[in-house]
């Protein structure tokens, strides 16, 4: 999903903005604070990397909606992966499960994109090593379609139908040093390269 994997003619194309991802993220804040009834007993536990940036910032919008503080941590799901023996060895990111843990809470797990469902069954996995939560929703910035499995997000920014030849990078200014959705194609590497 790198957007350096693009031909040089089909430059990656902005789909969302700056502008376009905070006014995403304040509704789906809005959408967790009407689903949750207030959201008293939600914790978010965002997916590194992007993820816990995203969760970060929709815990800010709660925060500003509802007056009060909303636990938010991250859930490293490497070790839990389905892919781990074909792909090579990456460092492990962090787990931070905030206060009061996952026990009997509502958590909402964050991600930027949302694409096989295979990385969202890994958090599943992980989660349930951590604790039993009364519930577990998803909230992704981009829905691009192509699901493996039986996952469905419950919090949507952006549903992006794209082709398997196309590229979705999500760039967050923590990270990337600017905020934008980019969708690109894959570049087919030349003959002599396979």
């Amino acid at each position: 999903m790198d957007a350096q994997h693009d031909h040089p003619g089909n430059a990656a194309r902005p789909v969302l903005e700056a502008p376009d991802i905070a006014r995403v993220l304040t509704r789906i804040a809005h959408e967790i604070v009407e689903r949750a009834k207030g959201a008293d007993d939600v914790v978010l536990l965002g997916i590194p990397t992007r993820g816990v940036f995203l969760a970060r910032r929709v815990a800010a919008k709660l925060e500003e909606i509802t007056g009060r503080a909303v636990p938010v941590g991250s859930l490293d799901i490497t070790m839990y992966r389905d892919d781990l023996r074909m792909r090579p060895a990456r460092a492990l990111a962090r787990t931070d499960i905030p206060g009061d843990g996952v026990e009997g809470r509502l958590v909402v797990l964050v991600d930027d994109v949302l694409f096989s469902g295979r990385t969202i069954r890994a958090a599943l996995d992980a989660l349930g090593d951590i604790g039993r939560p009364r519930a577990v929703q998803l909230a992704v910035l981009v829905d691009r379609g192509h699901r493996e499995l039986p996952i469905r997000a419950d919090y949507v920014g952006k549903n992006l139908p794209t082709s398997l030849r196309e590229t979705v990078k999500v760039q967050l200014a923590e990270e990337d040093g600017r905020d934008a959705v980019l969708l690109g194609v894959k570049r087919t590497a030349p003959a002599g390269e396979r």
